[in-house]
C-alpha cells in the first residue's frame, strides 16, 4: 500500500501543456536532439574570460547557434539600450522590479533579427538565457513551425530552451534578487526574465530528464535552489 504519493509541482493545466509541448518537440526535432548535450555553466562550454563586451555577446551567440544547429548567417544581431531610468533611485532608496523579455526577434528579408539589451551583457547567465530564447524564435517562428499569433508562443519558446539542453540558464535567470548601491542609498531589485514560472521550469526540466531516462541527472546540481526543488519533486512524481 502506498501511504504517500508525491504531487505534481504544477497545476494540471500546466502539466498537460508541458507534457504535450515536450512530446511535440520530440516529433519536430527528433530523439537525437532530445538526447543531446546539456549545456552547463562551466569553462567547458564557455571558455575564457567574460568581460561583457559586445564581442563577448557575439561569441555567446555563435556558440549557441552551433549548439542549436542554426546557421549564424541566418541571424543578425542588434544591441538595444536598457530602458530603465535610474533617476529616481539616485535620490531615494527604492525597490524596483522588472519582468518580461530582455531581447526581441523579428524577420527581415528572410533573416532573423534578434536584439539583446546591453544591460544583459553584464549578467552572463541572463545573457545566455536571453540569446537561447531568441534563437528559439528562429527555430519556431523563423522556420514556420508556429505562428506569432499562437497565444502560447512565448512560453513555448522558453520551454524549447529546456528541450535544447539550455534549461539550466533559463531556469536560473527566471527570478533574480539583488541589491545595488547608488551614492549613499541602497535599493533592492527583483527581476523576472522570461514567461515561465519557477515551478513550470522545474517540471519542464523534470519531464526533460524523464524523457531522457535520467532518474537523477548529474546536471541538476547546477540548477538554482527553487527550480531544483521543483525539478526533484517533478522527478519523484514522474518516477513513482
Amino acid at each position: 500500500m502506498v501511504w504517500w504519493r508525491t504531487s505534481c509541482p504544477v497545476r494540471s493545466v500546466e502539466q498537460g501543456w508541458i507534457e504535450r509541448s515536450m512530446d511535440w518537440f520530440v516529433g519536430e526535432f527528433g530523439e537525437e536532439r532530445l538526447l543531446g548535450d546539456v549545456v552547463l555553466p562551466t569553462d567547458d562550454y564557455f571558455p575564457g574570460a567574460y568581460q561583457g563586451s559586445r564581442d563577448d555577446v557575439r561569441a555567446v551567440l555563435e556558440r549557441l547557434c552551433k549548439h542549436m544547429d542554426i546557421d549564424p548567417a541566418r541571424v543578425e544581431l542588434e544591441h538595444d539600450t536598457a530602458d530603465e531610468d535610474p533617476g529616481l533611485s539616485a535620490h531615494m532608496p527604492i525597490h524596483s522590479a522588472s519582468t518580461g523579455a530582455a531581447g526581441h526577434h523579428r524577420l527581415r528579408d528572410g533573416r532573423s533579427v534578434i536584439g539583446i539589451r546591453d544591460d544583459q551583457a553584464q549578467q552572463p547567465v541572463a545573457l545566455v538565457a536571453t540569446v537561447a530564447h531568441e534563437l528559439g524564435h528562429v527555430l519556431l517562428l523563423g522556420d514556420g513551425r508556429i505562428s506569432r499569433e499562437r497565444e502560447d508562443h512565448e512560453p513555448l519558446t522558453d520551454l524549447l530552451t529546456v528541450f535544447f539542453g539550455l534549461g539550466i540558464f533559463t531556469a536560473n535567470a527566471a527570478f533574480e534578487f539583488g541589491r545595488e548601491n547608488r551614492g549613499q542609498y541602497t535599493y533592492t531589485t527583483r527581476t523576472r526574465l522570461g514567461y515561465l514560472t519557477e515551478p513550470m521550469y522545474g517540471y519542464g526540466l523534470a519531464r526533460y530528464a524523464w524523457l531522457r531516462g535520467e532518474a537523477d541527472p548529474a546536471w541538476a546540481r547546477y540548477v538554482d535552489t527553487n527550480p531544483r526543488a521543483y525539478l526533484k519533486r517533478g522527478l519523484r512524481y514522474l518516477n513513482q
